[in-house]
């Protein structure tokens, strides 16, 4: 092994093989499932049930296709975040290969609900099996986290600002935006200031969670011409973008294979409010708080109860459900690879 080589490995090896893990008890997926049946049976009460149900029954399938496809151009969009700093490190990888990667991510955040930080180590460890070492590695989740913050807190301000434009903004929804602004500006903050504090002398209550000091380290080792790279900033919150548009995109085919065709900006507003209320909630994946949050923005903006209840759900089916048994599949032919170094 070239001594190059030896550096790598070794840096490899120092890097935490999980991240800390983030306790997050039943009782709030099970308050999450009842949300989402309290809401269904609020629709069903208040709406039009037969809307309901003659929605659901003639939904068109070619719309359907094309939502499906949507939702595949977001990994693909997400694979090429990846993509763009490991390319930009002199690390390449195809393009296909992590798009991949970001099914599994989404099937790890789903089957296993810690905050989003269970598929954040599966890609971690995929990449590691890769020999991409471990500070190229957490650059990549660095400028990943920061440019989705910004272009997701981009996105809710203009969604805020179109519904007060269309005199449907409510203290609810305002609340709501300034707790989520608050949260995205925190986060990708307190990095920079453990980036920080990882240059100085560790505290000591640091040293009783190695996996944490070990973490840290891999924070301050992250190389800074990699996060200080305007261009590349510029092109990950590119590919950032494309995954929210493809994502509300998905929503408007719903729409129109239940019949319906709304103005694109607002299925934009709906999902990204509703995607801002699952960031804040306490609840794995926004399970139901994302749900309300969708279904009272699209029916402030003019769309029944029912067809909103109805695209709501088909949605998730779509982004939630449905990626669960290829997601299952990638990881196990990921991880089960005796041909991929470990």
């Amino acid at each position: 092994m070239k001594p190059l080589e030896a550096k790598s490995e070794a840096r490899r090896d120092e890097y935490p093989a999980s991240l800390p893990e983030s306790r997050i008890g039943p009782a709030r997926l099970a308050f999450g499932c009842f949300l989402i049946a309290a809401l269904v049976v609020v629709v069903l009460h208040f709406g039009d049930i037969a809307e309901f149900v003659a929605l659901a029954h003639s939904a068109k399938p070619e719309w359907l296709l094309l939502a499906v496809a949507a939702q595949l151009a977001t990994y693909i969009s997400s694979g090429g975040i990846w993509w763009a700093v490991l390319r930009e490190a002199g690390h390449a990888q195809s393009l296909a290969s992590l798009a991949k990667l970001s099914i599994v991510k989404l099937f790890a955040d789903q089957a296993i609900p810690m905050g989003g930080m269970s598929g954040t180590v599966m890609v971690v460890r995929a990449l590691r099996r890769r020999n991409i070492p471990a500070r190229i590695t957490m650059a990549a989740l660095l400028v990943d986290m920061v440019t989705y913050y910004a272009v997701y807190l981009v996105g809710v301000l203009i969604g805020v600002g179109l519904l007060v434009a269309s005199h449907k903004a409510n203290g609810v929804i305002l609340v709501g935006a300034v707790v989520f602004t608050i949260t995205v500006v925190a986060a990708p903050g307190g990095v920079l200031w453990a980036r920080h504090l990882g240059r100085l002398p560790p505290p000591t209550w640091v040293k009783r969670f190695p996996k944490a000091a070990s973490l840290l380290k891999a924070v301050v080792e992250a190389p800074s011409d990699l996060l200080n790279n305007r261009n590349l900033i510029v092109r990950v919150a590119l590919f950032q973008v494309s995954v929210l548009l493809f994502d509300a995109l998905t929503l408007w085919f719903v729409f129109r294979a239940l019949g319906s065709s709304p103005a694109f900006w607002i299925t934009f507003a709906a999902f990204v409010l509703a995607s801002a209320a699952a960031t804040i909630s306490l609840i794995p994946l926004g399970f139901g708080s994302f749900e309300a949050a969708s279904v009272m923005v699209l029916h402030l903006l003019g769309v029944s109860l029912g067809l909103a209840l109805a695209a709501t759900l088909l949605l998730r089916i779509l982004t939630f459900w449905l990626p669960m048994i290829p997601g299952l599949l990638l990881m196990s032919r990921e991880f089960q690879d005796k041909d991929r170094p470990t």
